[in-house]
């Protein structure tokens, strides 16, 4: 299993997530005998990578240690439609109680694992990262950051507190692009500082003050072009806005070294799984 999360924010996750929905108690479930055992599994309905399956298996471990999970495919695998991915089995009453919630993980991050392969197969051979962003689905952060690697894309900082990415406002509050870049060195020489280029007026400014990333925002294909060709070398690029499956590659042909992309994380459509009992 290609798991790299820590366990407490899994666990958290988790927990969180059981409360939500088991709230004081499952009334539905608590019409089944406490004794009832059961057997089921879980197929998609349609294509897709795999990734959630720790959380899924711990959803089951926080209600009953006594249920089994027993997997047919691992984090990253492609699957087909109506493939079986695992069995289940213990007691009734936990399956029950566990079943939209282990489902919702795993079809979340799945779906958000199985556009990420999409993207880094749009730019397979290219010397290029695709990257995440910050658009996550609160409270799943590092848990979408870790679909998106299962994916074979790549992530972009954690949060605000891991790297430095200035901003037009950022810039308009410290006075200018060297001001700004000057205090960042300042408090965090240890951190990448990337500033945001609105415009290529922008880049030599960024580069003089130290920038060690430039994030091209919304940029045309033929100016991203004319920047890598102006920057040479001196400091990383990155285009970001306005990249889909569709012109990715085009981008990724630039030179560029990243692309960010937004969509990695929230314009997901969730997998279509089912958890069957037999």
């Amino acid at each position: 299993m290609l798991i790299e999360v820590l366990d407490k924010p899994l666990l958290d996750s988790v927990r969180s997530a059981l409360a939500e929905d088991v709230g004081s108690g499952d009334i539905s479930a608590a019409i089944i005998p406490a004794t009832q055992q059961a057997r089921a599994h879980v197929i998609t309905r349609e294509a897709a990578v795999v990734c959630g399956m720790a959380w899924f298996t711990a959803v089951f471990a926080e209600l009953d240690t006594d249920v089994t999970v027993q997997w047919q495919v691992r984090d990253g695998d492609r699957v087909s439609s109506n493939q079986t991915l695992c069995t289940l089995s213990g007691p009734a009453r936990a399956m029950l109680t566990g079943e939209r919630t282990a489902l919702n993980f795993l079809q979340t991050l799945s779906a958000t694992a199985t556009l990420a392969r999409r993207y880094a197969d749009a730019v397979s051979g290219l010397p290029v990262h695709i990257l995440d962003t910050r658009k996550t689905i609160p409270g799943l952060r590092q848990a979408q950051k870790y679909a998106v690697r299962t994916g074979g894309c790549h992530n972009h900082r954690s949060g605000l507190y891991d790297a430095y990415l200035i901003k037009e406002n950022h810039i308009h509050a410290a006075g200018s692009i060297h001001r700004a870049v000057e205090q960042a060195r300042q408090a965090h020489p240890e951190l990448l500082v990337e500033v945001e280029i609105e415009h290529d007026t922008q880049i030599e400014q960024a580069l003089a003050a130290g920038a060690g990333r430039l994030l091209l925002d919304n940029f045309s294909i033929e100016q991203l072009a004319a920047a890598v060709q102006q920057v040479a070398g001196r400091a990383e690029l990155e285009a970001s806005g306005g990249y889909g499956l569709e012109n990715i590659s085009l981008a990724a042909r630039t030179g560029v070294n990243y692309i960010s992309v937004g969509s990695l994380t929230k314009h997901i459509q969730a997998i279509d799984l089912s958890m069957v009992f037999d």
